[in-house]
């Protein structure tokens, strides 16, 4: 029974284990200017300093979460950012940080 519960146990480790490899440090120097940039924007829209801050960090941990080293540095790579993974990344800010109904 033992070993059937830590067969179980790595299967299911196996199958998380993409899922924690997606995921990335921000590349040093990235996570600041995304913040002072993001931050300015909302700001520009009206947003208290408060708020942006709040909904800044919210999104740049979500990134980080959700999207490898590589990835976070084609974000915001100066030749153009491919749609589909800006659209990712919109998405995993948005599920991460739209405000709660």
């Amino acid at each position: 029974m033992r070993l059937q519960s830590l067969l179980t146990l790595a299967a299911a480790a196996a199958l998380l284990l993409p899922l924690g490899a997606n995921a990335g440090p921000w590349p040093a120097g990235k996570k600041g200017a995304y913040m002072d940039q993001c931050v300015q924007v909302a700001s520009q829209q009206g947003v208290s300093a408060t708020v942006a801050d709040q909904h800044c960090k919210c999104g740049a941990n979500a990134i980080e979460k959700n999207f490898s080293t590589a990835e976070i540095e084609q974000l915001d790579s100066k030749t153009g950012v491919d749609a589909k993974l800006m659209k990712r990344a919109q998405d995993a800010v948005t599920a991460a940080c739209a405000p709660k109904k």
